[in-house]
Formats: C-alpha cells, sequence, structure tokens
C-alpha cells in the first residue's frame, strides 16, 4: 500500500504544497504541520506571504477551480492523517518546459520504458506529461487547455476500447481453443468408433468372401461332377445303341 501511495505521489504534473486535512475539515498551512515523506518545504514560495489584490484573489480562485476541474486534487493517508494536494495553478515558465523534458526523459530511463510496442509504463509516463502540458496551457487560455482535455479523453477512450477489444479477441480465441480442444476430443472418440466399425466390417468381408470362395469351389466340383456324370450317361446310352443295333442287325441279317 505505501509503495503504491508513492507511486502515485510521483508524478510529471507539478502539484502546490500538500495540505493536511483536519478532522474538522480544516486546511493548516504547511508551517503548522508536519509534511509527509517525499516533500520538502525549501519549494515554497516567498510571495505567499504577501496579501494579493482582491481581482487577483479572485483571478486566481477560478483559475484554481477550473483546474481542479480538469485535474482533480489527489487525497491520501499517512500516519492516520489525510493529505490533500491540488494541482498548481503557478503559470509555467520557458524553464519549466526544459525541466519537463528533462524529467520525463529521466522517467523513461529509471522505469526502463520500451521505445517501441506496447509499454505501459511510457504510456503512463507520457500520459503525466500531457496533463501537465495540459495544466500550463489551461492557465494562459482555459479554452485551449478544454481543447487538450477533449483530445486527452478521446485518446483514453480510443485506448480503452482497443484494449477491450484485445482482451476479447483474446478471450475469444480461448473460448475457440478451449471448444477445439473439446471437439478434438469427441472426433477422436468418434474416430475410434468409426475404426472398431471399419474392423468388424472388414472382419464381416473376409467371412463373406471366404464362404463365396467355398460356394464357388462346391459349385465348380458340382458342375464338374454332373458333366462327368452326363458323359459317362452318354457314353453307356451309344453303347447301348450300338449293341442294340448290333442285335436288330443281327435278327435283320438272316430272314434276307
Amino acid at each position: 500500500m505505501a509503495t503504491k501511495i508513492l507511486q502515485s505521489l510521483d508524478s510529471l504534473v507539478k502539484y502546490d504544497t500538500p495540505q493536511l486535512i483536519t478532522k474538522r475539515t480544516e486546511k493548516k498551512p504547511m508551517g503548522l504541520g508536519k509534511l509527509p515523506q517525499g516533500f520538502a518545504q525549501a519549494g515554497a514560495s516567498k510571495d505567499a506571504l504577501k496579501l494579493p489584490s482582491p481581482q487577483a484573489v479572485d483571478e486566481r480562485k477560478e483559475a484554481e477551480e477550473f483546474l481542479n476541474t480538469i485535474l482533480p486534487p489527489r487525497e491520501w493517508e499517512e500516519d492516520g492523517h489525510l493529505w490533500r494536494q491540488k494541482v498548481s495553478s503557478q503559470p509555467a515558465t520557458r524553464q519549466d518546459v526544459i525541466t519537463l523534458q528533462e524529467e520525463l526523459d529521466d522517467k523513461l530511463r529509471q522505469g526502463q520504458a520500451r521505445e517501441t510496442g506496447i509499454c505501459p509504463i511510457r504510456r503512463e509516463i507520457y500520459s503525466q506529461c500531457f496533463d501537465e502540458l495540459i495544466r500550463q496551457v489551461t492557465i494562459n487560455c482555459s479554452e485551449r487547455g478544454m481543447l487538450l482535455l477533449r483530445v486527452r479523453d478521446e485518446t483514453r477512450m480510443t485506448i480503452a476500447a482497443y484494449q477491450a477489444l484485445y482482451e476479447s479477441s483474446i478471450a475469444f480465441g480461448m473460448r475457440k481453443a478451449l471448444q477445439s480442444t473439446q471437439g478434438k476430443g469427441d472426433i477422436e472418440n468418434e474416430l475410434e468408433e468409426m475404426k472398431k466399425e471399419r474392423d468388424l466390417l472388414e472382419k464381416q468381408l473376409s467371412d463373406l468372401r471366404a464362404k463365396a470362395e467355398q460356394a464357388e469351389r462346391r459349385a465348380t466340383e458340382q458342375r464338374l461332377a454332373e458333366e462327368k456324370k452326363n458323359a459317362d450317361e452318354i457314353l453307356f446310352l451309344k453303347k447301348t445303341n450300338q449293341q442294340l443295333k448290333a442285335q436288330l442287325e443281327g435278327i435283320i441279317a438272316p430272314k434276307k
């Protein structure tokens, strides 16, 4: 939990000095309370002790409210105390932009962000940098800041849509893979049943072929036997006919 808080406090967006929230939701100046770890009082401006004009107070309050709407204050709890930190309403100088670029490069290098491809670390760091640019632009021109805010929100929605589509495609692929795995088991079982049926049909075919060969052999033997029997009968009849013919001729011959 503490690591998550420290990571959330480490941002490229410029914030004011954190304030301690009391039980009655009153804010204490930083001189009356103890700063949380990770923040130094050296960054406090000396001009904050001077009383600004009413017009400047109204403009500053309006700018702070607008900034708080775009970039809401962040809160965290440490040692039983609730701290709140609002985004800074101080205009950015050229040196601030240069410093922002250096900090961006440092965070990319420290976070070991990948230069190409999908990298959540690089995306988070550039998102913080873009929020800081929105803060800087909004202070000078609120309309331009609102336009940049629309661009940021549209980009985030597009990325979220692609992420949802990617997760949906992954889930779809997993379901299809699971279905294919289950279908593979069914197909394998069906294949085994078909193999068994094929073996049974092959056995039946072999039996029928053996019976057919046996029947054909018997038929051939029977045909040969019938032919031999018929030949013997014809031969017997021929002999009998010759004998009868000879007897007849012997009977008829003396009468002449």
